[in-house]
């Protein structure tokens, strides 16, 4: 972002420190503080995973100098994964399904990426299957964000100290999105261990079924959000269900109506995921502002995770029926 004053030797340094930004319709008495990922130089959260992940594969061996990964990503990992290894001499291919923004993909082949596209049908597990595949055939490492604890790693170390240090560590409740699910359980182990009684809220599409980690069973359908929710939560193997308080679920609807309102209100030019995390950030310090919910602090965290211009040609910012079309 814009507060560095010196030059630095890579972009790769211009990594993480994303303002945090009150949200305006906030209650006074519990605001809601949003971290701006679309600040990194990737344009998402994600550029955080890609740096943090590759460096420490590098030093550890699992990955060697010049070799490749192969990732199955939505998107927004491949650009972070990319940025990184086109830095740190690595190749990189990625495996996404079809339906996932072409300009994401596009972004990475720009960075020097391979992009691989599997059936939309197929789900991000079918592009699991594949990269697995792939990987074999070419003597490539799948790092694998949604089993790698590196991908939580690097929110514990980066994300979590940086709202930690702006919020002089009076951080009541975290929410956020979750995909992989590495975003918020870093966060949620970081906060949790300075203060067990932090209350921590995971966000999920309607028509994903991260809930059935608890015992619900809500029917998978579905949903034009993307980034964040599953088809299957064994995928998910970071999502550790004793650092959540609660799933709180949005709908494709609320999310694009609240995406809308940050922009035409608050001047954030955020996605769909970023409105289902105000949505549900906005809920939680509701619920504390009226004593219904227990929070150390009077205050609530969350994570936009990237950009709207990603996902323009989608008509994003059109009617519901044109971004469902």
């Amino acid at each position: 972002m814009t507060t560095h004053r010196e030059p630095l030797p890579s972009v790769l340094d211009t990594i993480g420190e994303t303002p945090l930004v009150r949200v305006h319709v906030s209650p006074d008495e519990v605001p809601v503080y949003a971290k701006l990922e679309s600040f990194n130089p990737g344009a998402s959260v994600k550029d955080r995973i890609g740096r943090y992940m590759l460096e420490r594969m590098l030093e550890e061996g699992t990955l060697d100098g010049g070799g490749t990964i192969v990732e199955p990503t939505a998107g927004n990992t491949g650009i972070g994964l990319a940025l990184a290894a086109g830095q740190l001499g690595v190749e990189a291919v990625f495996v996404v399904p079809e339906r996932f923004s072409v300009e994401k993909q596009r972004l990475m082949r720009a960075l020097g990426a391979e992009v691989v596209n599997t059936p939309t049908a197929d789900g991000i597990a079918g592009a699991i299957d594949r990269a697995e595949e792939l990987a074999e055939e070419r003597g490539g490492v799948v790092p694998q964000q949604f089993s790698n604890p590196l991908n939580a790693e690097a929110h514990y170390e980066t994300t979590a100290p940086e709202i930690d240090e702006a919020l002089d560590g009076e951080v009541g409740a975290v929410v956020a999105g979750c995909g992989t699910a590495g975003t918020l359980m870093g966060m949620a182990r970081y906060f949790r261990e300075r203060e067990p009684s932090t209350f921590v809220s995971a966000v999920e599409p309607e028509g994903s079924v991260y809930r059935r980690t608890v015992g619900e069973d809500p029917p998978h359908g579905e949903y034009k959000t993307e980034g964040i929710g599953t088809s299957d939560a064994a995928t998910n193997e970071l999502f550790d269900v004793d650092l959540v308080s609660e799933i709180a679920t949005v709908t494709d609807e609320r999310a694009q109506e609240e995406l809308k309102r940050l922009a035409r209100e608050e001047g954030h030019l955020v996605a769909s995921s970023s409105g289902a995390a105000s949505v549900a950030a906005l809920n939680v310090a509701r619920r504390i502002r009226d004593g219904e919910l227990d929070a150390p602090y009077d205050s609530v965290v969350t994570v936009f995770p990237d950009s709207s211009e990603r996902y323009l040609s989608k008509g994003i910012y059109g009617s519901f029926e044109e971004w469902q079309g």
